[in-house]
C-alpha cells in the first residue's frame, strides 16, 4: 500500500514519524516508514533512533552526504509498496486525519499533492524573508493549485505511484540547491500523468534565516537557468524564464543586469534586515537571473 519516505538533515523527525505511525495503524493499512539522515552528524539523531522501535519503521544515517535529491532517490529504491509519500523530516503535522485524507483521494490518480503551509506567525525577524515568501507566495489554495497542476507540485507532502516515480526520479546531476521539484514536475507533465490537488497540508517547520535563504535563492536561480539552457524544462514551465526571455526580446536584460549590480549591496541589506520586502526580493531574483544570462551571452 504506502511507503512513507522521509529525508532528514539535522532535525528531530521522531514526533512527525510517531504521528504518521499512529495514523497508519488507525487506518489499518499496509505501510512502512523509511527515514534517512544525510550524514548530518547531528545530536538529534539520538531522538531519531527511536524510530527503529516503531513497527514497520526504520531510521538510518548515511556515512557520506549524498544531497537531498539522491537521499529521496535512495529511499525510493528501498521502498516496497506501490505508493510513495514524500515528506521532509522538518515538517509538522497539522491534521489528525492526514493519512486517511490521502487514502480516500488516491483512486484514479498517479500523483496527489496535499499542499503546504507556513506558521501563522513568523518565528523571528531573522527568518522573515523565507516565512513571507512561503506564506504569501508558496502557500496556495487548492483552487489556485488546480489552475496549474504540474507547476504547483512540491514534493514535500506528495504521494506518487512507484511506477510513475521510477520513470522520472530526481536528477542526480543537479548539484546545487533548487528547482528539483520543477524538473520532476515537468517530466511528469510530459508523461501526462493524472494529478490530484487536495487540501491536506503539512506545516513547514525549519525556516531558513534571511541570509541562508538568499544564498539558497541564488543557487536556485543558477539551477533554473541551467535547466532551461540544457533543455530540461521549457520556458512556458517557469514564469521567471518567461519573464527573462521577454526582457531579452525587448533588449532590456543588459539594463536590468546593470541595475542589479549597481544596487546589489542595498538590495541585500534590505532583504537581510528585520522587514524584508517581497517586492525587493522579486527585483533581486529577476536582476540576478538577468545578470547570469547576460554574463553567459556576452562571454
Amino acid at each position: 500500500m504506502l511507503s512513507i519516505l522521509i529525508p532528514i538533515y539535522n532535525y528531530n523527525a521522531f514526533p512527525l514519524v510517531l504521528e504518521l505511525h499512529r495514523q497508519c495503524l488507525e487506518c489499518e493499512i499496509e505501510f512502512e516508514i523509511l527515514c534517512q539522515d544525510d550524514s548530518s552528524g547531528s545530536d538529534m539523531n539520538i531522538e531519531n533512533e527511536k524510530i527503529n522501535f516503531l513497527s514497520n519503521s526504520n531510521f538510518k544515517t548515511l556515512k557520506n552526504n549524498i544531497a537531498h535529491r539522491e537521499n529521496r532517490n535512495s529511499l525510493a529504491i528501498s521502498a516496497k509498496y506501490d505508493f510513495f509519500l514524500f515528506i521532509d523530516g522538518d515538517s509538522n503535522m497539522i491534521s489528525k486525519n492526514y493519512i486517511a485524507n490521502y487514502i480516500s483521494n488516491l483512486k484514479g490518480f498517479d500523483v496527489v499533492y496535499g499542499g503546504r503551509l507556513h506558521p501563522e506567525n513568523c518565528p523571528s525577524d531573522n527568518q522573515k524573508l523565507r516565512w513571507k515568501y512561503g506564506k504569501f507566495i508558496e502557500d496556495k489554495t487548492v483552487e489556485n493549485r488546480k489552475k496549474t497542476p504540474f507547476q504547483s507540485l512540491l514534493f514535500n507532502n506528495t504521494i506518487i505511484t512507484k511506477e510513475s516515480f521510477n520513470k522520472v526520479k530526481f536528477d542526480s546531476h543537479l548539484i546545487k540547491y533548487g528547482h528539483d521539484d520543477t524538473q520532476l514536475s515537468y517530466l511528469l507533465s510530459l508523461l501526462n500523468v493524472k494529478v490530484n490537488h487536495i487540501d491536506n497540508p503539512i506545516e513547514h517547520g525549519d525556516i531558513d534565516t534571511n541570509s541562508a535563504y538568499l544564498k539558497k535563492s541564488k543557487s536556485s536561480i543558477e539551477n533554473l537557468i541551467y535547466l532551461y539552457e540544457d533543455k530540461k524544462i521549457t520556458q512556458n514551465f517557469s514564469k521567471l524564464i518567461s519573464l527573462l526571455l521577454l526582457l531579452n526580446k525587448l533588449k532590456l536584460t543588459y539594463f536590468v543586469s546593470k541595475f542589479y549590480l549597481l544596487f546589489e549591496k542595498v538590495i541585500f541589506k534590505q532583504l537581510e534586515g528585520k522587514n524584508p520586502s517581497l517586492f525587493v526580493f522579486n527585483l533581486f531574483r529577476i536582476g540576478y537571473l538577468c545578470n547570469l544570462y547576460n554574463s553567459k551571452t556576452t562571454n
